[in-house]
């Protein structure tokens, strides 16, 4: 040992030269590096990621050690601590003022998995570390509640300064509100646009939501009065498409994304998921049958030049989970939880980035 004391404008010098692989900034630049402690020929400090989802954790711990050692003394000891705080353009919004991330999730058509797409997400967020909610903003065909096997619970209704409040019922650690939760699952919700618009915006404005870094909304086919009600009454962070690969789902996907990019709406579009990709039996978990063609996903998303998110299997179990009521993340196969989690992962690197690079939506004003 040399007996070195490290000074810390050299520790900040060295990691200065690490750059955020999403960001292509510099650690100390993005006030990324807290808590630095120093000590003879030893240096231990904090990275702050910007998610906890983030999947270069150890390719940035590996760049700060090397950092050290090639900038101050290869005889340093280094230590990186990992932790975050998952980034917003939201500060001090009116409404939802702890929800960090708002992210529409479309597909529009039906039957394409979305719902399942959104559920499982969720609770692959949540894994990582993240505060995760759902609103089912499917008011005439909510899933939520039969997916996280919640049909019998209803959220408990409390006051605050007189004012009625809805505390989102939480399954698998997700805050879900659903209008399955309040109306009787065997009768039809048979409103017109208007109606619906209004359930969803109380969603936002009556629940207690406290403090959360992803709140999905799990938006029902098409582009219709949900969808305007969603952007006129929040400021989205950002949509993702969830498609299907065969070219009628593709078709329908196409006018969704369109729906976000219109001038008077401009949402930024995130990326797709690909659900169905390919069929993987049970019994053969190293074959891949492209029941529904392949490569649709991707080709929308050269297209529109928007990251493919990821590509999610059609195998049995998340079928089976679905309808069992535990989201097939919870469920021990591999190649379930790995698409999910790598699609998670990317989803929180790409809301990263747009926080970064774009400024806040703004909400739809209709004139």
């Amino acid at each position: 040992m040399s007996d070195y004391r490290l000074h810390k404008d050299a520790v900040l010098q060295a990691l200065s030269t690490v750059e955020e692989p999403d960001l292509k900034r510099d650690l100390v630049s993005l006030n990324m590096v807290r808590d630095i402690t120093l000590g003879i020929d030893s240096v231990r400090f904090t990275v702050v990621l910007t998610t906890p989802a983030c999947p270069l954790q150890e390719v940035i711990r590996k760049r700060c050690e090397d950092a050290i050692h090639t900038h101050i003394s290869p005889q340093i000891t280094v230590q990186v601590d990992m932790t975050s705080d998952v980034t917003s353009t939201r500060n001090n919004a009116p409404t939802l003022p702890g929800v960090k991330n708002i992210i529409a999730v479309a597909s529009g058509k039906g039957g394409v998995g979305k719902s399942t797409v959104t559920a499982n997400l969720a609770v692959a967020l949540h894994k990582s570390g993240a505060k995760v909610g759902i609103i089912d903003a499917d008011i005439y065909g909510p899933s939520m509640p039969t997916m996280f096997g919640a049909e019998d619970i209803r959220p408990r209704i409390f006051q605050v300064d007189g004012q009625n409040r809805m505390e989102p019922v939480q399954q698998f650690g997700i805050k879900i509100m659903s209008m399955g939760f309040l109306v009787d699952p065997t009768q039809a919700i048979i409103w017109r646009g208007t109606m619906a618009g209004r359930a969803l915006q109380q969603f936002f404005s009556d629940a207690d939501w406290g403090e959360l870094d992803y709140l999905l909304i799990d938006l029902p086919p098409g582009t219709g009065d949900i969808h305007l009600t969603l952007v006129q009454t929040v400021p989205v962070t950002g949509a993702i498409i969830v498609t299907t690969p065969q070219k009628v789902a593709l078709a329908d996907a196409v006018k969704g994304l369109a729906m976000f990019r219109q001038p008077q709406i401009n949402v930024p579009v995130l990326g797709v998921v690909e659900n169905m990709s390919y069929f993987t039996p049970a019994e053969l978990p190293d074959h891949q049958y492209f029941i529904f063609g392949k490569g649709g996903g991707q080709q929308l998303a050269n297209q529109f030049d928007v990251p493919m998110l990821g590509q999610i299997p059609l195998v049995q179990s998340i079928r089976e989970a679905g309808d069992d009521g535990r989201p097939a993340f919870n469920v021990s196969d591999p190649i379930v939880g790995e698409a999910f989690q790598s699609a998670a992962q990317a989803l929180a690197q790409q809301v990263a980035i747009r926080n970064s690079a774009v400024e806040q939506t703004k909400r739809v004003v209709v004139a």
